[in-house]
């Protein structure tokens, strides 16, 4: 079974105070992946980052397998102007689903990462991404949102996302993030190998440690 990871990451200039720890937590995030396919042998994983800022979209990579995957680094990292949140996530899972081969059995896991607000897109409105979100959903894509400096839970709804969580934009605050983040996927690759059903993959994503 193929498994997507995307990931699309904020870039924007807020981003700047918290850019290592941002660095390092994507960083041991591939591994963590890496280490997924190891322990699940059945489990084929591929892993496509988008990073976004007002001035560009770009796509680090896509569908890269994940021991291949290059890690992020300062000069693939630039922290940089405004969040257009929408016109990124628009691009990036359309394009993505336009190109994605039915045959094969697949899951997919997009992972949505920002400290603000949606503020600058052009191309995609709110409403764009609710029903693009909606029908791949449908599809039995399952969608993260991981925010700061904003009401998550409100923000994430408007965008028919709601596995969310909440960190905290500053050093410690984004290493915590990328720690529980981690742990989540974990779990949720394991449930992969149990052949849950795509609705118990949809629900509770972040669940509460015990």
């Amino acid at each position: 079974m193929n498994i997507y990871n995307i990931i699309i990451l904020d870039k924007s200039g807020s981003m700047e105070e918290i850019k290592q720890e941002a660095i390092n937590g994507y960083n041991e995030t591939l591994q963590s992946i890496i280490s997924a396919q190891t322990k699940h042998a059945e489990q084929r994983h591929f892993v496509t980052l988008v990073t976004f800022d007002s001035d560009s979209t770009d796509t680090v990579y896509d569908r890269v397998e994940a021991a291949k995957a290059e890690k992020l680094t300062t000069k693939t990292y630039q922290p940089g102007t405004m969040t257009p949140l929408y016109d990124a996530m628009g691009v990036t899972l359309t394009k993505f689903r336009n190109s994605l081969d039915a045959s094969v059995e697949s899951r997919i896991l997009v992972t949505i990462i920002t400290d603000g607000q949606e503020n600058a897109s052009k191309e995609f409105s709110g409403k764009q991404i609710h029903k693009i979100v909606t029908d791949l959903k449908a599809e039995g894509w399952v969608f993260t949102y991981i925010g700061a400096n904003q009401n998550v839970e409100e923000v994430a709804k408007t965008i028919a996302i709601t596995n969310i969580l909440n960190f905290e934009s500053s050093k410690s605050g984004t290493t915590q993030m990328f720690k529980k983040q981690m742990k989540s996927r974990a779990r949720w690759f394991d449930k992969v190998a149990e052949n849950l059903s795509i609705q118990k993959l949809q629900e509770d994503f972040f669940e509460e440690d015990e």
